[in-house]
């Protein structure tokens, strides 16, 4: 049986309150938990132990990062989050500093992540209706929902961890089908596991 971590990145907000991501990690750590894995869920609500974090992360088979699209990103927590937690394991819990050395200074750069053994899925929620991506004439000019995570799916390979194929709710304040998405991610999860 496998670690899972589960980290929820949404940040409340009067108008977002979190409702969805909740439940999307509600239901992750149920399925997990009934196929036999330890889980463990960490929320940005948390008062972030950074030892316990860098822990958790070494612990963990598999990460599910969760979290809220806001302004294209993730939310200001689960960045800060990140900022306290990621680069405290610089210091070899995560990697061994960025890859390089003195013989090699312009080469393997983000390559010396210790993580080998861990993958890792993004669940995201966003406004953006699935139609805005893969289409040269709408917003994102054609980019994927993984083009849009492109910098933290950067983050987690500088660690060495291996990406699973994400998974999004779209157009959820506009549009929401919360039963369809939550039965989407249930499939996506069995799929995977």
């Amino acid at each position: 049986m496998n670690n899972v971590l589960i980290i929820n990145g949404h940040h409340y907000y009067p108008f977002s309150e979190g409702k969805l991501n909740a439940t999307l990690v509600d239901r992750a750590a149920t399925f997990f938990k009934e196929k036999g894995h330890s889980v463990r869920v960490v929320t940005m609500k948390d008062k972030v132990d950074i030892e316990q974090e860098l822990e958790n992360h070494k612990w963990a088979d598999f990460v599910l990062f969760q979290s809220p699209i806001n302004w294209m990103g993730v939310t200001w927590s689960f960045k800060k989050y990140m900022d306290e937690v990621y680069t405290a394991g610089m210091a070899g819990s995560l990697c061994h500093g960025d890859g390089r050395n003195k013989q090699h200074p312009k080469k393997n750069y983000g390559r010396g992540g210790v993580l080998t053994h861990t993958k890792y899925m993004f669940s995201v929620t966003l406004n953006a209706p699935e139609e805005a991506f893969n289409d040269k004439n709408e917003f994102f000019d054609g980019k994927s929902i993984d083009d849009l995570l492109f910098p933290m799916h950067m983050n987690f390979k500088f660690f060495g961890m291996a990406s699973l194929p994400s998974f999004a709710c779209y157009d959820v304040m506009k549009n929401a089908n919360i039963e369809k998405d939550l039965n989407r991610f249930e499939a996506h999860l069995t799929q995977l596991f």
